[in-house]
This record gives structure tokens, C-alpha cells and sequence, in this order.
């Protein structure tokens, strides 16, 4: 099985023989850092570490592809940002931001050059010598969710109420800062950018601000990207589904929380597919085999185009359960 033509079938709407299972999200897991004698936060500086990670559970478990990095703070500490890189159990975070204005943020003329990014650039290049029909997977940060690291969610909000005119610059500052990023990614041969979206999710952002603030920047980058691209965004997005659907994604990637069927009777013009919605908490985390091929199953019987953990996996998820969720997908299509 060509995993890359496959997953590119099911993105681009056409009739698989099976639904690809795949990460779009972080897919770091213990056991996996285990198995091979990697560590966070190793794994996130070094691009030797960085790849293995990236394919270790499809190595391990034979999910569809390669997923890199493993967190969203990549171009925040690129642009100046101090990060915490966390430990095994914790990922990344921003910890201290030089930016006090939108007018402030603008990458620099090395942006690229700077950071974690070219440890990601390289794993990249690795997984190409590789692998020739997995599909890497690269996920970056969406604009919103980049303009709350680089100016701080309490002033991203204060924004939001007293200035909407400064938000909208630093996103749209956002958006430039991305799509550099996302030229260099392309050029190194990743197959699927997925834009990583959280904080724009309807249980922070009321659904009109969404549709005014947000889509337009999210419409810049789908234009801006050149091979098949997905826009995550977590929580409940029922009430954003039609207007993510429209941004211009191939594929929208979705939590639990999202009613499949209801979701695709909504997109059905919209020339978009969605992915998910398999728990990463309540069963890839915490539940067991057969709670997971009931996820699977249910997932699959709702109609979702690409299986996918519904968020990023924890770390903490058993490699059992990873193995447990592909092992009903093949069963289901008599694999």
C-alpha cells in the first residue's frame, strides 16, 4: 500500500479501498521515546530524534504516516519568544514574549534560520531519504493561535473587547510570519501542512469573530500553501464547521465533541473532508482495547473521511491503544 497516494486520494475526495488512519496532531508518545531511547526535550532540538519520533507509531503501531514537530511553540521561539521545552510528560510552552504591540511582530530576515526550524527542516529532509510512500506530515501554528503566544493571551483578550483594530494587525503580521515558514516546508518535500488552530476554537472565540477575524487570515494561508493542507481546530466546532469547511482546506481535522454525520450533511458542496474524531482522552488515553475499537468503528460507521486522533496524543497513551485503533480499521475493512 502507497500510504501517500492513499491519504492523497482521501483528501482530495476520491474513492479509497480503506480510510487512511492518521496524525495531523502531536504524536509523541512515552513508550514510544521508550522503545527507541529517546527523550523530551531531546527530541525536540535534535532532527536525527526529531524524525524517529515523527515515524515511530508507524513503525510501532503502522499508523499512516510521519507527524512533526510536536508542539506549537516552533515559530514563537524562532520570532524571539523564551520557551520552556518541557519533559517527557509535558510539552513545550511560551513562557516570555519580547512583543508588547502588533506593529512589533515581523520575522526577521534569517526568521528561518532561527531556533527549532531548521531541526524541523532537516527531520523533514531524513523522512524524505526514508520513506518514499509514507506521507510526512508537518504541522504549524495558526495565526490567531501564534498572535496569543507572541503578544499573551490575557492581552490577546483585552484586545479582543477594547481594540479589535490591533488584533487584526498582529494577525495579519501573523499570517506573514507562516507563510515564510511554510515556503521553507514546502521546499523541503513535506506532503500535508496542517494548520494548528486551538485557540480559535467556539469554546474561546465567539463564532462571529471566527467568521470575521479569523477566516479571512486562515482563506490567506490555504491559498498561500501548495500541497495538501488541513486546518485543526479543537473543542465543540459544530457552530464553525461550515465556515472552516470554507477556508480553502483540504480537510478539516475535528474532536469527538463534533456530530459527524450532522457536520457532513453541512459540508457536503464544500469540496472538503474531515478527519478525527477518535478520542485521545476519554479512550485513546485512559480507555481500553475494546473501548477504542468502539471509537474506531463508531467513527468509521458516522461517515469521517480520515481516521485521526481527535487532538494531540498525550504522551501518556499506551502504545496498545494505538495498535488496538489500527487494528479495528483493518478489520472493519477486512485488511
Amino acid at each position: 500500500m502507497n500510504y501517500k497516494e492513499n491519504l492523497k486520494n482521501a483528501l482530495t475526495g476520491q474513492t479509497v479501498e480503506r480510510k487512511p488512519f492518521v496524525s495531523v496532531t502531536q504524536l509523541g508518545t512515552i513508550d514510544a521515546m521508550n522503545h527507541y531511547g529517546l527523550k523530551w526535550p531531546d527530541a525536540h532540538k535534535d532532527a536525527n530524534q526529531m524524525a524517529t519520533l515523527a515515524s515511530s507509531l508507524y513503525e510501532l503501531a503502522g499508523l499512516e504516516c510521519a507527524r512533526l514537530p510536536f508542539c506549537l511553540t516552533v515559530e514563537a521561539e524562532a520570532l524571539g519568544c523564551d520557551v520552556n521545552l518541557g519533559s517527557n510528560e509535558r510539552v513545550p510552552e511560551v513562557e516570555i514574549s519580547p512583543f508588547e504591540y502588533a506593529d512589533d511582530i515581523e520575522a526577521t530576515d534569517d526568521f528561518t534560520k532561527r531556533g527549532r526550524i531548521p531541526v524541523v527542516l532537516e527531520a523533514i529532509d531524513i523522512l524524505k531519504e526514508k520513506y518514499e510512500e509514507l506521507p510526512i506530515i508537518v504541522g504549524i501554528t495558526g495565526p490567531f493561535t501564534l498572535t496569543g503566544h507572541l503578544l499573551g493571551i490575557e492581552n490577546l483578550v483585552r484586545y479582543m473587547k477594547t481594540d479589535i483594530e490591533e488584533v487584526e494587525i498582529a494577525v495579519e503580521n501573523c499570517v506573514d510570519v507562516s507563510m515564510d515558514y511554510i515556503e521553507e516546508i514546502q521546499n523541503h518535500g513535506a506532503d500535508v501542512i496542517c494548520v494548528n488552530e486551538p485557540t480559535a476554537s467556539p469554546e474561546l472565540i465567539a463564532p462571529d469573530d471566527f467568521k470575521s477575524l479569523i477566516k479571512p487570515n486562515l482563506e490567506d494561508l490555504a491559498d498561500y500553501i501548495e500541497v495538501l493542507k488541513v486546518l485543526h481546530i479543537c473543542g465543540s466546532t459544530q457552530p464553525i464547521i461550515k465556515d472552516m469547511a470554507t477556508c480553502g482546506f483540504d480537510g478539516i481535522s475535528v474532536e469527538e465533541a463534533v456530530d459527524i454525520p450532522q457536520a457532513q450533511k453541512e459540508i457536503i458542496e464544500d469540496n472538503c473532508v474531515i478527519l478525527g474524531n477518535i478520542s485521545t482522552s476519554k479512550t485513546l488515553l485512559s480507555g481500553n482495547s475494546d473501548e477504542v475499537k468502539g471509537d474506531v468503528k463508531k467513527a468509521i460507521d458516522d461517515g469521517i473521511d480520515i481516521l485521526a486522533p481527535s487532538c494531540g496524543i498525550a504522551p501518556n497513551t499506551p502504545l496498545d491503544n494505538i495498535k488496538a485503533a489500527i487494528s479495528e480499521r483493518n478489520e472493519y475493512f477486512n485488511l
